[in-house]
């Protein structure tokens, strides 16, 4: 592998995650999630940014940490996949990082059955596990989460905002 990658750095507890900047649309401060009917369990609820209802992924809940309610000191990862943006609740931002290709560990030389992390970072004081937000769900949550989707109006009065937060 030639070049550098570049990656958005992201906390959850004390556990450091990265997504490709390229994925990454931007972050923004948390705002009330909605619960999304009929959405897989690993779908906290929906969003509407400026129109846009956008699933929240339970990220927490993926990387098998405890679960815990979003507050207004929370950050929302606001992230493409090749289907449609998606927020990932996030506890903070560690910012850009760029690092040789060359030197992005496959997390399957690590251990098996981490296939969800394509790559993993050595820092001096950390494993930074590389995530790629299209692996996130699978095939039968995708297809579930559609449904959910086309099922929600973008201008529910009770869908989180961009605002949400102030208006609580």
């Amino acid at each position: 592998m030639n070049g550098t990658a570049q990656l958005l750095v992201f906390r959850l507890d004390d556990r450091r995650y990265a997504l490709s900047i390229a994925a990454v649309e931007r972050v923004l401060r948390a705002v009330a999630i909605t619960p999304l009917p009929d959405a897989p369990p690993i779908v906290a609820g929906a969003i509407n940014v400026h129109g846009r209802v956008l699933p929240v992924f339970n990220v927490r809940r993926r990387f098998l940490l405890p679960d815990r309610p979003i507050s207004p000191a929370d950050w929302l990862l606001l992230a493409r996949t090749s289907r449609q943006v998606v927020a990932l609740p996030i506890d903070g931002s560690d910012g850009v990082l760029e690092w040789p290709q060359a030197d992005i560990v496959p997390s399957t030389d690590i251990a098996p059955g981490l296939e969800l992390f394509p790559g993993v970072v050595r820092l001096s004081d950390a494993l930074v596990m590389i995530h790629d937000v299209d692996r996130f769900l699978s095939f039968d949550e995708a297809h579930a989460l559609d449904a959910a989707l086309h099922a929600a109006p973008a201008n529910d009065a009770h869908l989180g905002t961009l605002d949400g937060l102030r208006n609580r």
